[in-house]
């Protein structure tokens, strides 16, 4: 089995969510009291949030990449990034080691290619929204068009990530936003699926809360790492 590295803690709620998941789906797979080989390192959020909002990509490219480096001397085989919006900086971090990354845009557009999806909705931060680097991956390696909310709804969606999923905090009214949005989409702009591209969505949005099919990344880029671990 190789050893998974694992850079979370963006939020560590989602990163919870990634251990456990990782573990169930080794042990599903291999039966009796085996468990994942992994190396975690977690980051300090509220210094990667501020840098985030005021456009400091380097800088949180530089915090990343020296983690990553200390996941490579640990001895892992290959890397994922517990965070959606964060592989906004991969090309940085691909630059100071040598072991692979498993991007979670490439695993999610796997999945929709799979799922025979050729319109998709995108839900996320806003910098994953509206920026290249998540997007256009989607689209140009998987020849899948990505629709994204509009203005407002992008700040509904990214103030309840920010103000009260990163926190834990799962609220029945941002919920309720989420599905009107996804709804809308659906009907208006004839979208075939939706992809929870931040990992916390899951929080509060999953499969039967809406009519069409919910790509939750987060269970897609573990399955992909479980893949990858037992190769």
């Amino acid at each position: 089995m190789k050893k998974i590295g694992m850079l979370g803690g963006m939020s560590w709620e989602s990163t919870s969510t990634y251990y456990k998941l990782i573990n169930e789906e080794i042990k599903n797979r291999l039966g009796g009291l085996h468990s994942a080989k992994i190396i975690l390192s977690s980051v300090d959020f509220e210094e990667i949030e501020k840098f985030q909002h005021s456009a400091l990509w380097d800088e949180t490219a530089v915090i990343l990449s020296e983690e990553a480096k200390a996941i490579e001397s640990a001895k892992a085989d290959f890397l994922i990034i517990c965070t959606n919006t964060m592989h906004k900086v991969v090309p940085q971090i691909e630059k100071n080691i040598s072991i692979p990354i498993l991007h979670i845009a490439d695993a999610t557009g796997k999945a929709l290619l799979k799922s025979n999806i050729k319109k998709v909705a995108l839900l996320g931060t806003k910098f994953t929204m509206t920026e290249e680097f998540y997007k256009n991956r989607i689209e140009e390696n998987f020849g899948i068009e990505v629709i994204t909310p509009n203005e407002k709804e992008q700040d509904i969606i990214h103030d309840v990530i920010y103000k009260e999923l990163c926190l834990g905090i799962c609220n029945k009214k941002s919920r309720d936003e989420y599905i009107k949005i996804i709804k809308r989409l659906e009907k208006e702009q004839e979208c075939e699926g939706v992809i929870l591209g931040c990992t916390e969505i899951s929080m509060i949005i999953k499969q039967g809360y809406v009519d069409i099919p919910i790509f939750d990344t987060t269970v897609i880029h573990v399955l992909e790492a479980v893949e990858e671990a037992l190769k």
